[in-house]
């Protein structure tokens, strides 16, 4: 299969690709480098050193012999989408590409409108391409679980049954983002869920949860292969940063009492989910949605687990609670149905095994690149 990953530079993306060549599938990636920029700017950095995507797909070539192509190109700029998707003419697209941090589209209305205006636009590009090129290509659309918010109900994967007034109707279902950029994956999906039912478009939209961990199969051949890895208040993932404040001697930054609930996976299971929903596309016209998580934690349940694997490994680790920056409940009623991926096959990583401490032995090796001055929320809600 010909797979175009979009955010091919990204946590994500990269190791996504290479698991897809790896797994015999012809795979090009586009990106402009838009989230190494906002790092940057944060004044934080990978605490991986990573290569550019040019010298990656190099040495994957000399440790696999496979090929990934790289694009350069913003995802907002059409011209350039559309030249990508003539030249290499995808059967299915893995559309990572976007903003992905809340934090940072709650800094301030510049913030908030150019996550919107990226997200929601490159989006659409994305859309049209695949429409004006190959309308059977199959769009799998990176979401998130926080899209659903956290209400006092049972959360469905993507759609709910409504009886109102003696009628019954299957509608998506309802939708309380986080955050500006939740607001934008909202966006997103009812751009794609339109797309299907006016267009035809094939579509798995992927509400995943937070992603954590280092290594894939792939990343572990070479450390020139290694993905980026954030710990920053803006792109610094939950458990990966908690793991990095762990190896730096820095408290574990709870937010408020830590009874925020989510779903969460490893970085392996995305790969996997990816590959699943690619092999199993979805019909012309219609957009399945996937709830892309195995397990769900507290925040104070994970600080208690990277508090006892540093143990283990000789660190002293703090948990300190904290002011909460964002505007949500701390104690809350939280459970999302997830069951579509494992029919598919999905096999799940679970953190019990032994995943924590794995990361942290990981971590130790490049804990002297870790800003600290990076570490700490300066981002809030109000």
């Amino acid at each position: 299969m010909r797979v175009l990953v979009l955010g091919g530079d990204g946590y994500l993306g990269w190791p996504t690709a290479m698991s897809l060549s790896a797994h015999g599938h012809e795979v090009a990636v586009a990106d402009n480098y838009l989230r190494r920029q906002m790092v940057t700017e944060s004044g934080s950095d990978s605490l991986t050193p990573i290569l550019n995507l040019s010298q990656r797909a190099q040495v994957w070539k000399e440790v696999s012999g496979r090929t990934i192509d790289v694009h350069l190109i913003d995802l907002c700029d059409y011209d350039l989408v559309n030249r990508v998707f003539r030249e290499f003419q995808p059967q299915a697209v893995v559309h990572y590409g976007q903003i992905p941090s809340a934090p940072y589209s709650m800094k301030d209305r510049r913030h908030a409108v150019l996550t919107q205006m990226n997200n929601i636009e490159n989006n659409l590009n994305v859309i049209f391409a695949i429409l004006e090129n190959d309308p059977d290509c199959h769009l799998v659309k990176l979401g998130t679980m926080g899209e659903y918010g956290c209400p006092n109900i049972d959360i469905e994967e993507g759609f709910i049954e409504i009886e109102h007034r003696g009628r019954t109707d299957t509608l998506p279902f309802p939708k309380m983002p986080h955050s500006w950029y939740h607001a934008s994956k909202v966006a997103d999906s009812t751009n794609i869920h339109f797309a299907s039912r006016v267009y035809g478009l094939r579509a798995t939209d992927l509400n995943q949860g937070v992603v954590y961990g280092v290594h894939t199969d792939e990343t572990l051949l070479d450390d020139r292969l290694l993905t980026r890895f954030d710990y920053d208040e803006q792109f610094g993932t939950a458990l990966n940063r908690f793991c990095l404040q762990a190896v730096v001697g820095h408290p574990l930054t709870v937010y408020g009492t830590g009874g925020q609930t989510r779903g969460f996976l490893n970085i392996r299971d995305t790969l996997a989910c990816v590959e699943l929903a690619l092999l199993n596309p979805a019909d012309a016209g219609e957009m399945r949605v996937y709830n892309q998580f195995t397990e769900s934690f507290s925040i104070r349940e994970l600080a208690v687990e990277v508090q006892q694997a540093g143990k283990e490994l000789g660190l002293e680790v703090e948990i300190r609670e904290i002011e909460n920056p964002r505007s949500e409940a701390q104690e809350h009623y939280y459970n999302p149905t997830h069951t579509k991926l494992l029919d598919l096959g999905l096999q799940p990583t679970l953190l019990s095994e032994d995943l924590v401490t794995a990361t942290l032995s990981t971590l130790l090796t490049y804990r002297d690149r870790a800003i600290h001055d990076a570490i700490a929320p300066r981002t809030t809600w109000r």
